[in-house]
């Protein structure tokens, strides 16, 4: 696992010094997501959603077609590094899914797998993340804790991630100080007719 992390760096690097000035920080984007471990490399589709200045939801579906399937739902918090472009994040959420599982037998010496167990757990997320031309490549490191269906109570995944930026930030808050501007003029009381309300009270 550290071997695959030491690889990635110098993508990043390069990836960095290639940043165009007019990349975005996103509102919403989606993408896949190439998760590994020790038990098994998984193809999955990641989404995020900014919900508030530097938070955002991100859903994941991972499989390896075989034997893992897990969905998990984190909530991340996002810290600029040098520019809005270029962040490191960190969160936690909740993840289910249908898991192998690995018993060792001490007396045997035997190590007995069982399949399609129902699983469900804690995860740790932390990692970099940049968005070049309208596209946010990430790279993470995400540790579950199991709490039940499996064995085995830790495991960590190494996640790179492409997802395209659907909605920016800029057109994301556009839209919300818009939404609030109607709610108040809609609120607002005219000036006249506060006039004659306060001339009735009296």
């Amino acid at each position: 696992m550290k071997n695959h992390l030491i690889l990635l760096i110098p993508f990043f690097l390069i990836l960095f010094t290639l940043t165009d000035v007019q990349a975005q920080r996103y509102g919403t984007a989606a993408g896949l997501r190439l998760g590994s471990n020790d038990y098994s490399r998984t193809l999955g589709l990641t989404a995020q959603q900014r919900i508030l200045k530097y938070t955002t939801l991100e859903g994941i579906i991972q499989s390896d077609f075989s034997r893992n399937t897990t969905m998990h739902l984190l909530l991340e918090q996002h810290k600029p590094i040098i520019s809005k472009r270029f962040n490191y994040y960190y969160g936690l959420g909740y993840s289910f899914g249908w898991e192998e599982s690995q018993v060792k037998n001490p007396a045997t010496m035997e190590i007995i797998t069982t399949y399609g167990n129902a699983t469900n757990g804690i995860d740790l997320i932390a990692g970099i993340e940049m968005t070049v031309l309208n596209t946010t490549i990430s790279l993470d490191y995400k540790p579950n804790f199991n709490m039940s269906g499996r064995e085995e109570f830790f495991r960590g995944q190494v996640g790179i991630s492409a997802r395209t930026v659907l909605v920016k930030s800029k057109t994301q808050d556009r839209k919300r100080r818009q939404k609030a501007r109607a709610k108040r003029k809609k609120n607002r009381t005219p000036f006249f007719e506060g006039l004659k309300e306060k001339f009735k009270r009296n």
